[in-house]
């Protein structure tokens, strides 16, 4: 008996964007990552995607002197990764805030919710990144059910 188990995605798909610094920088990041999960049918909890960017952004404009950061979305071989570059040199801290603090607690969110995620030093500053692995059983957002295998 032949079975045909279902893929998952295995080729590259690469997104850039440039974002303003501003107070609709984290918006368009949120938009950009949900239009490529659904583009690509990526089989990871948007909401999570979303969220973790989003934070990635803040924390980058927090601290970027220039007029604007970049947002690469990238998804291969099991998982989507997400890298925000900025111009700062300083690196961000891991924290351990209390729930009742009003900031201090996105970078806990993200290694929480991510894979994995760490930073890396750039020529013209550096880059905070995140990935989700691929869920398994999880429909991809392609808009034809097909559920991914893993």
């Amino acid at each position: 008996m032949n079975v045909i188990a279902p893929t998952r995605p295995a080729e590259l798909h690469a997104c850039r964007v440039r974002l303003t610094v501003g107070p609709a920088a984290a918006a368009e990041a949120r938009g950009r990552v949900l239009e490529s999960i659904r583009a690509w049918g990526i089989p990871v909890d948007p909401d999570i995607a979303v969220l973790l960017s989003s934070e990635l952004v803040t924390n980058a404009i927090g601290h970027e002197t220039g007029n604007s950061i970049v947002l690469a979305i990238t998804c291969s071989f099991g998982q989507m990764r997400v890298d925000v570059h900025d111009t700062s040199r300083m690196l961000p801290v891991l924290v351990d805030a209390p729930v009742d603090a009003e900031a201090g607690r996105g970078l806990m969110l993200v290694a929480t919710l991510s894979a994995t995620w760490g930073v890396y030093r750039t020529p013209t500053g550096k880059a905070v990144y995140f990935t989700l692995a691929f869920e398994p059983g999880l429909t991809g957002a392609d808009g034809r059910g097909q559920t991914w295998g893993l």
